[in-house]
């Protein structure tokens, strides 16, 4: 498997990008640059080619309705240029919070718009003359629609790679599915491996039966927490907010996408009070209801032993790529457990 790492640079961009080049040489193979409602992941994704050589460089993600798709073509296609076809286009279609009250955009017909916007970037890396006629985007505008002056134009530029890699960060059924037809890369959030199928296999199944053979074989990012350690089981506590504020708050009663999958993966009485804890603002409580189980599933930390045992379902499972976080005070430490997954993993 490849290990994958988001880049944190929540004590500072500049320092964090300065040790990721600690981790390339230690061996890791992609860096996933985030975007929500911060920083946008473009700038910083650049930024990230500069300074390094030989790592994968992926958004982690764009959001598809704060761009136009032939804006998304031309960026992922600078990226690749400045990083020297190192770069994967990861996107997702976030969620009605940050879209309409972040962006101002209307949140409508996820499905469509990810399967569009797909379509028209490899049409714009193509260098094919850009028409386009979907139920969403009409490109060049059509008559009746704007000056009536708009022309069908083709990228000007040569790109490194006439087929970027894409990602697609998904979850409910029908955009994994999707993934599994269209992308490269498919990226879920809370993966438990030994229920990865009931939740997520016939999508997977009925998208591969559609792929096109070129795409490849599909790469499966599995997010995790990691710590090694006979002393640091106690770590697994740190992860309880971060998961109470998915399941309990990114999104309103009925829109929670990760509500819906801690139900999927059978927790829905956990998922029901850890919603109505986070909503009134309990938020110690929602965190402290967060299932055991599915905190020891959904992370690598532990005994080596244990994390060994856990890197093989996750392998087992279809895992390709594991994408973590190291739970370490210091830059040393974090190194060696990048050094220990990268063996773990091969």
């Amino acid at each position: 498997m490849r290990i994958g790492m988001a880049l944190n640079y929540a004590g500072g961009f500049k320092e964090t990008v300065a040790a990721l080049v600690d981790y390339e040489k230690a061996g890791l193979d992609i860096v996933f640059v985030p975007e929500a409602y911060s920083y946008d992941a473009v700038s910083q994704a650049g930024y990230v080619a500069a300074v390094t050589e030989r790592i994968q460089i992926a958004t982690g993600i764009m959001q598809l309705y704060s761009r136009t798709p032939t804006l998304t073509a031309m960026t992922a296609a600078g990226l690749d240029y400045v990083s020297n076809g190192r770069f994967m286009l990861g996107i997702g279609a976030s969620g009605p919070q940050v879209i309409e009250g972040w962006h101002g955009v209307p949140y409508e017909a996820p499905l469509e718009v990810t399967r569009e916007t797909i379509e028209i970037c490899r049409k714009v890396w193509r260098r094919e003359r850009l028409e386009y006629d979907g139920k969403h985007f009409h490109i060049p505008l059509p008559p009746g629609q704007g000056t009536g002056l708009g022309k069908a134009l083709k990228l000007i530029n040569h790109p490194v790679r006439d087929r970027i890699p894409i990602i697609l960060a998904a979850l409910g059924p029908k955009n994994v599915e999707m993934a599994a037809e269209l992308a490269e890369g498919w990226e879920p959030l809370f993966y438990y491996p030994e229920k990865a199928k009931d939740v997520w296999g016939a999508s997977i199944e009925a998208g591969l039966a559609k792929r096109d053979p070129a795409l490849g074989p599909l790469d499966v990012i599995a997010q995790t927490a990691l710590a090694i350690g006979d002393d640091v089981k106690g770590l697994i506590d740190l992860i309880r907010p971060v998961q109470a504020l998915y399941i309990g708050g990114m999104g309103a009663r009925g829109r929670n996408f990760y509500n819906n999958m801690a139900v999927r993966y059978g927790y829905a009485k956990e998922a029901a009070a850890i919603q109505d804890a986070y909503l009134s603002g309990r938020k110690d409580e929602a965190a402290a209801m967060i299932p055991q189980d599915l905190l020891e599933a959904t992370s690598l930390i532990g005994p080596k032993s244990f994390v060994a045992e856990r890197v093989a379902a996750l392998r087992e499972s279809g895992v390709t790529t594991l994408n973590i976080a190291p739970m370490a005070q210091t830059h040393a430490e974090r190194l060696a457990l990048v050094e220990q997954i990268r063996d773990l993993a091969a």
